[in-house]
């Protein structure tokens, strides 16, 4: 069995890799700095869920602060086992945020990649992925989008900012030979989820009889694709692939306006819409080319929109006493 280091061990894909990967008898490190990005009761009921796990063991710190990675390297050099891999998925995410304090979104995904990279290079860690997004496609990509699609022009802080860890990757990969997987997601959703996501907004919206406020028209369109699946790719990226950029997730696009009519059906109460004009930072359509996935990790979606959609509102139900104190 091998040990890992999960940064993002108490976000929404970090808290699910480490699950899927104690599940399976191997020790991670988890690290995260419980950020007030969004309501921390939700890093907690993740983190909870891990820590009974005697393979778990977890460290509070800031991938982008030097002085806290190294306590990873003196923790690592208290161990037996060395790392294989560090799994990078430790992000400021989200478009829009992004434009308001573009500054905390560069700290931690660029200084916090390069942070990582050189623990890597140091330790003789030989395996290193990171999260990225399918933002960094920009406006007008082509539908479902390949990873040859141009990334050249993104539209927000975030996008740029993953931009430049992918490009610091390929650098570390190119002079100290670290395998490199840098895995785009494409709208990950599912139970316990990050709250400023549409799915989590319109779930809340919809059961407390809330507003629910669109932007635009509601026909956008968005690839969803459920966390565990998510997860599951993410893992099959720990294999050797040299440095490899791969699409994971978007394999069911739908229409915003038919994702809220499937909520409504889930729910069983009606959305009170209120229309908003549309965001800029906001892609009209995302839908991700997953061949290249199939091709090189065997990878499949495993969980239907409408089956992920039932999970989701049935964890809410479950947890509502305090889900419904969460902000959107």
């Amino acid at each position: 069995m091998a040990k890992y280091l999960v940064t993002g061990a108490a976000g929404f894909i970090g808290a699910r890799v480490a699950e899927m990967l104690l599940a399976s008898g191997h020790t991670v490190i988890g690290v995260d700095n419980m950020n007030d990005a969004y309501d921390v009761r939700l890093k907690q009921w993740r983190l909870a869920r891990l820590q009974p796990n005697p393979g778990f063991h977890f460290e509070r710190l800031d991938i982008s602060r030097r002085e806290d990675v190294e306590r990873i390297s003196a923790l690592e050099a208290g161990e037996h086992a060395p790392l294989e891999a560090v799994i990078n998925l430790a992000a400021r995410a989200g478009v829009r945020q992004s434009v308001l304090d573009p500054w905390v979104y560069f700290d931690t995904n660029l200084t916090g990649t390069l942070n990582l990279l050189e623990l890597c290079r140091r330790q003789g860690v030989p395996k290193f992925i990171l999260a990225s997004t399918s933002s960094i496609y920009g406006d007008g990509a082509p539908l479902p989008t390949p990873e040859t699609a141009s990334s050249d022009r993104p539209l927000q802080p975030y996008a740029a900012s993953k931009k430049g860890a992918e490009a610091l990757c390929h650098s570390y990969h190119y002079l100290y030979d670290i395998d490199v997987t840098v895995f785009r997601y494409f709208t990950v959703y599912g139970p316990a989820g990050r709250p400023d996501m549409s799915m989590f907004r319109f779930t809340k919206w919809i059961n407390e009889g809330l507003p629910l406020h669109l932007n635009g028209d509601g026909e956008q369109s968005r690839g969803f694709t459920y966390v565990d699946d998510i997860a599951r790719g993410t893992i099959l990226g720990l294999q050797p692939l040299g440095y490899e950029i791969i699409n994971l997730g978007g394999h069911e696009s739908v229409k915003i306006n038919d994702l809220i009519h499937m909520l409504e059906d889930q729910i069983g109460k009606k959305a009170l819409i209120e229309h908003h004009p549309p965001v800029a930072a906001d892609m009209l359509a995302s839908w991700a080319d997953v061949q290249k996935a199939r091709r090189l990790l065997g990878w499949e979606p495993q969980v239907a929109l409408k089956q992920g959609v039932a999970h989701l509102v049935e964890w809410y139900a479950q947890e509502r006493d305090w889900a419904s104190q969460i902000a959107t």
